[in-house]
């Protein structure tokens, strides 16, 4: 069957992705938070009937991280087989015992990285982005982060590389050597958007986090302004309820027109 599924390309690589992702976010942590529900971590069957779900909507992007606790892992026993979806993740944070460490030294990012494969079951990752504790300029210039991601890139180890940063600054900065930028951009922040524009043209791909305000907005009009600005690449939404999920997505399918740019493809 056809797939009408718009997609667009990551940078220059042969990765697509659609215009909205999964965030896995809930299906690996609960403490630190920003939501303002609290809830309860998925059994494993909870995760795989939603992970499996949201692929065959036909959502072939999913987003976690270290930082998101044992998502990755989840991740990896559920899906470690299948290599039909775009996976990222990221390097530079972790969160043990209620809280956030970061190390962005060579030594653990290369470790990071190798657990990363371990748990997600790859030996390549397709994309992995620097997760910035909001000093973006100082790791992007005075740490190791970025030369070891792109030896891992050079001899194939990852298909693409990136930023998931916390200011403009850092995201103009990133756009020197990477295949996206993960930003947050919403109805109430727009502070990102010049630099949005800058990626486009530079042919860096944008990926939107944070575009419901963290559930704080009304998730059909948030989607549609995310999607409305063409420097959008696709924007990452998490939640436990694979119906919620489904409404996005077909608001996200609705929003995106028929690709028409340079970065966009139809997938068959």
């Amino acid at each position: 069957m056809t797939d009408l599924v718009p997609r667009r390309r990551i940078g220059r690589t042969s990765l697509q992705v659609p215009p909205l992702g999964f965030g896995a976010f809930k299906i690996g942590r609960n403490q630190g938070i920003k939501y303002s529900t609290p809830y309860d971590l998925p059994d494993q069957s909870e995760v795989q009937a939603l992970l499996n779900g949201v692929l065959k909507l036909g959502c072939d992007y999913v987003d976690t991280a270290p930082a998101y606790g044992i998502s990755e892992a989840r991740i990896g026993e559920t899906l470690g087989q299948r290599r039909d979806f775009v996976l990222s993740t990221k390097v530079g944070e972790t969160f043990a015992d209620g809280k956030s460490t970061y190390d962005f030294s060579r030594r653990a990012v290369e470790a990071s990285l190798q657990r990363s494969c371990e748990r997600l079951q790859r030996d390549v990752l397709d994309l992995v982005f620097v997760h910035s504790n909001g000093r973006d300029l100082q790791i992007l210039k005075e740490t190791d982060v970025v030369p070891v991601l792109q030896e891992w890139r050079k001899r194939g180890a990852i298909q693409a590389i990136g930023l998931s940063g916390k200011t403009p600054e850092g995201a103009l900065a990133a756009l020197d050597w990477a295949d996206a930028i993960m930003v947050e951009y919403h109805l109430r922040d727009e502070s990102h958007a010049a630099v949005m524009a800058e990626a486009a043209d530079r042919g860096v791909s944008v990926i939107v986090k944070k575009g419901l305000a963290s559930g704080e907005l009304s998730a059909g009009e948030a989607i549609r302004f995310v999607l409305a600005n063409p420097a959008v690449t696709a924007l990452v939404v998490g939640g436990l309820n694979l119906n919620h999920f489904a409404e996005n997505w077909r608001s996200a399918i609705a929003s995106r027109s028929a690709p028409r740019g340079a970065q966009e493809s139809p997938s068959s």
